[in-house]
């Protein structure tokens, strides 16, 4: 598939399913009607927490940059670097290509293997998300998730700090 066919593969699939909906509601009205008031319904419940996530990113995006990243990951130490590497990949933003070149440099400068996956692994949580997986999975649930992805990328860093891999 080239590139310009590829961008309008979405409008290909929302062509298909309005001509689905139409033809549906040709064959059984009632059934069409109910779908569409089911996702009126969807719609109305989501996208005030879609704008929620959406004014957090923008907050995110601007406060935050890459290279201050960078220097808060490059100049810790000790248990510090740990607690900058959590928080760091938790904070980061856009996508994950654009970290290797940094994090390459970053490996370079002498940050570990394991600070760098303790830093990848905890991208997975997303604070601008934190609502919407909140709304559809409880904060219960939400909390002891983003605490086990925290636990266990300290583990998986530590396991990488362990594994020698110039043998």
């Amino acid at each position: 598939m080239k590139t310009s066919e590829k961008s309008f593969v979405s409008w290909y699939f929302l062509g298909g399913m309005v001509a689905f909906y139409f033809v549906l509601a040709l064959f059984k009205l009632e059934v069409a009607v109910e779908a569409l008031f089911f996702v009126g319904k969807i719609l109305r419940t989501v996208i005030p927490v879609f704008l929620l996530i959406f004014v957090l990113l923008v907050f995110f995006d601007a406060s935050v940059s890459s290279g201050q990243i960078n220097n808060l990951i490059g100049k810790s130490a000790g248990k510090k670097k740990w607690v900058v590497a959590v928080v760091a990949g938790i904070f980061s933003a856009g996508p994950i290509y654009l970290w290797y070149p940094l994090l390459h440099d970053l490996r370079k400068k002498g940050v570990s293997r394991g600070v760098i996956v303790t830093f990848l692994y905890n991208r997975a949580i997303k604070i601008p998300l934190l609502p919407l997986f909140i709304f559809y999975f409880g904060w219960k649930y939400a909390l002891i998730f983003s605490l086990v992805i925290i636990a266990f990328s300290l583990l998986q860093g530590a396991i990488f700090e362990r594994i020698n891999f110039e043998k």
